[in-house]
Parts: structure tokens; sequence; C-alpha cells
């Protein structure tokens, strides 16, 4: 079972004007984006963030070794990757065949290296869930440099993290519709049940194809 998420951004253009434009003579951004008028502030409903970039959407989401999605939180693309996990991670709930309760502890979360965090891990090795994810490159080299201070990197199952691009071919396979694409929707509880609308007939796709 894997566990990643992935941005779904959203393009807006908007006129320049002498308050946001570099001061002459200076290069790089312009107004800082945290510091925006009330009226330019989108309301926690819209599931939209400002950046630099602009305004993006964010859609964070777990999928099965099949990748069939089973569950995903739409928030502003400027929300941290890692601090969604948990979240995501509570919001799967799989019936059982017959009698019992909903499984919601995946055996294992393959996530890239933008999950690669002391916390996350421990948050996993809580749960008793192993985590299938690469080491940062900054993070190996800190430990090399510690030399014997710097413990042993954690392990990564190879194998396991082939695994990694089922999420990305659901992910490219909702960016075809176009509604998900662009976001043309203003609130984000719309726009969730455009993603939750493509997540049920991939399951219904694959349902037939896998066991």
């Amino acid at each position: 079972m894997g566990c990643v998420d992935r941005r779904d951004d959203r393009a807006c253009a908007s006129a320049r004007d002498e308050h946001d434009s570099p001061r002459a003579g200076h290069r790089g951004a312009g107004s800082n984006h945290k510091n925006l008028p009330w009226h330019e502030i989108e309301p926690p409903g819209h599931g939209i963030g400002r950046s630099r970039g602009g305004l993006t959407t964010k859609i964070h989401q777990a999928v099965d070794g099949h990748g069939r999605p089973l569950a995903m939180i739409v928030t502003g693309g400027q929300r941290n990757d890692g601090a969604m996990l948990t979240q995501v991670l509570a919001e799967i709930h799989v019936p059982r065949i017959g009698i019992g309760r909903p499984r919601t502890r995946p055996d294992a979360v393959i996530a890239d290296r933008a999950y690669a965090t002391g916390v996350i891990r421990s948050e996993l090795r809580r749960r008793r869930i192993k985590a299938v994810i690469p080491d940062k490159r900054d993070q190996a080299a800190a430990r090399k440099r510690r030399g014997r201070r710097g413990g042993r990197p954690p392990g990564l199952d190879a194998d396991a993290y082939k695994g990694r691009n089922v999420v990305e071919r659901f992910f490219a396979l909702a960016k075809q519709w176009r509604g998900i694409a662009t976001r043309f929707d203003k609130l984000a509880i719309t726009y969730r049940a455009g993603v939750t609308l493509c997540a049920v007939l991939n399951w219904t796709r694959l349902l037939g194809d896998t066991p």
C-alpha cells in the first residue's frame, strides 16, 4: 500500500502594477505573498493557497498497490506535504469481506523524499507501519560527516519502492479531467467531489482486473 501526494496547480494571471513590481535596479520577486491585504486572501473553504507561484491547490492522496484511491484531502498548495500525512492515514477505512472492523492501518507507506523526516518516521513506527521512504541527500551527507555519532541510515526496501509509481499513474489519469487539472470549482468540497468521482470510476475500471 502506498501513500503519497501530488500537487495540482492552478494558474492565475494577474495584472502587475507599481506595488508588486521589483524596485528599479533590483532583481527578484515583489512584495511578500504572506503580507497580502484581507480582500486578497482566499477563504479556508476554497482550498486554494497563494504562493509566489500564484494560486495553487494540492491533493493529498493515498492509494493501494493497484493504484486504487483510499483517502484524499484537498488543501491549499502552500500546505506542507508531510504535515498532512497523519490526516490522510486517518481517512483510510477499508471494509473487510465478512465480519470485522474496517482496516485503517496499511502495512507500509511508500513515499518520496518529501516525507523523509524524523517526525514522520517516528509516527509510522508508533503506528507499526513500515516506512518505505528514501533518505534525503543532505541528511545522508550530514550523517556521514558525523561518523559513528550520525547513527545508521534508515533502511529502504528498494523493491517495494518501485511500486510508488502507482500513485503517479492515478494523478496522470485524474489530470485528464479538465475540471481537476484546471480547478474551475470555487469551493474545495465541490472540487473534492470531482476527484472522488474520478476515484470511483478508477475503482470500477480496475476492480475486474485485480483480485
